[in-house]
């Protein structure tokens, strides 16, 4: 029972991000094999100084996705052009890139300015270079914005979501944003529940709590937090909104309470409860408190993760002698086993295209995040550290941030879906917990 004590803890409890300005995202594996993209300084149509410089957010937020590598600016063959009818094919014709962001901003009125962008095909350019053409030919995109200054950053993930989907055909994750336990117990309150833009900016505090605050989840209209509070010296799930701060107690049974996970229209959570005996997987409608047990069985069921079509929940159960994944149709009861491969598998969540399933999993002692296609069934463990936990999908499917250990300290990391690009979140004073994707916000 000891074991198993432990992999429910690891389960129920979550993980946490820093309490600073922003997140160091340091990029540890994966760059050489991203593909080439330049980005050109926005110029500066104005007489004061520009209030930030928004090719900057561009360049960060490509670099983070694993998938583009920004060029050198300081390389770059022409550097103040703001427009393609400005740009020179021919000066650009040995440049290793397939795209060229470029762009202009100038005063617009009180606080406002005008932004331009424009997405240039490097490669088409190049082709024909040799011959008359126009500057029309080779735009893939171009938009032209009203912004305040406080609307910099956001325009720029913004400017990148656009790039990522012209040139991917995926939608970008930039204009996302994380949720986050931090603790510090050097604090008088050391629980904090967090949220902040998805690279760290804009961190908000949404509770202090001299006790655990746990496994934050997000509603799917990103209004909303779910997470397991300790405060009144019980565990208790709350729902609170993140603009208003109002919240609701949606459990408050005796035993467990935990591990919350919202429903895909957002009115009910799955969760653990222990209220009947055992921990059990257990349904609740948030607004009228209504409450249905999913799984009857002795052993212990955990981390319920609903199915993007909202007909079955995933769940950690140790029935088969060992934790493993499994799914219950809701309709029917049915429950089958999906894992088998390594010691233990647990804290799954199914992809938002419903293709893959990511989870923890357990070989040779070493918990590591791994990802299961569900048609073939085939695992892909993609992170090679040793403690690595709490595993959280970006909505657009790419990327997975997680917990883990770096230097004895709890940190947030980041992995690609296919295991390639890894990153790491480094910390300041305090450690960094479960951490939570919001959804398209």
């Amino acid at each position: 029972m000891k074991i198993l004590t432990k992999w429910l803890i690891l389960g129920l409890l979550i993980c946490t991000a820093p309490v600073k300005a922003a997140l160091d995202i340091v990029i540890t594996e994966g760059v050489d094999a991203a593909r080439p993209i330049a980005v050109v300084p926005f110029v500066w149509q104005g007489t004061t100084p520009m209030p930030s410089q928004i090719s900057d957010v561009v360049m960060s937020d490509l670099t983070r996705s694993g998938t583009f590598k920004p060029l050198d600016e300081l390389g770059l063959p022409q550097r103040n052009i703001s427009t393609a009818a400005n740009f020179n094919a021919k000066l650009w014709s040995n440049v290793g890139a397939e795209a060229v962001v470029l762009g202009s901003v100038k005063p617009y009125g009180a606080d406002q300015y005008l932004v331009n962008f424009e997405l240039i095909d490097l490669v088409k350019a190049q082709m024909q270079s040799g011959g008359p053409s126009s500057a029309a030919d080779y735009v893939i995109d171009s938009r032209e914005t009203v912004i305040s200054a406080a609307q910099f950053r956001q325009y720029g993930h913004r400017i990148s979501d656009i790039v990522y989907e012209k040139l991917t055909g995926i939608r970008g994750a930039f204009l996302t944003r994380i949720a986050y336990v931090v603790v510090d117990h050097q604090d008088k309150s050391p629980y904090k529940l967090m949220i902040a833009d998805y690279d760290g900016y804009n961190e908000q505090m949404l509770l202090r709590s001299p006790e655990p605050l746990m496994s934050p989840s997000w509603s799917p209209d990103g209004r909303k937090l779910a997470y397991v509070s300790f405060e009144n010296k019980k565990a208790e799930v709350f729902v609170q909104d993140i603009y208003t701060q109002s919240r609701t107690k949606v459990t408050s049974f005796s035993g467990i309470n935990g591990a919350p996970s919202f429903s895909p229209d957002g009115k009910k959570l799955a969760l653990t409860l222990s209220k009947d005996g055992q921990p059990e997987i257990y349904v609740v409608d948030i607004a009228t408190k209504a409450i249905k047990r999913i799984t009857n069985h002795y052993a212990i069921d955990t981390e319920a993760s609903w199915t993007p079509d909202g007909q079955s929940i995933i769940f950690t159960s140790e029935r088969g002698g060992r934790p493993q994944i499994y799914q219950v149709t809701l309709a029917s009861g049915k429950v089958s086993r999906l894992t088998f491969e390594g010691e233990w598998n647990l804290g799954g969540s199914i992809s938002p295209d419903g293709r893959s399933m990511v989870f923890v999993n357990r070989t040779n002692g070493k918990f590591n995040i791994a990802r299961m296609d569900l048609e073939t069934r085939f695992m892909q463990v993609l992170t090679s550290t040793r403690l690595d936990e709490s595993p959280s999908v970006a909505p657009n499917g790419t990327m997975v941030i997680y917990g883990t250990t770096y230097q004895g300290q709890q940190v947030l990391a980041a992995v690609s879906m296919d295991g390639r690009f890894k990153a790491r979140l480094p910390v300041g004073q305090g450690e960094v917990k479960s951490p939570a994707w919001s959804p398209f916000l």
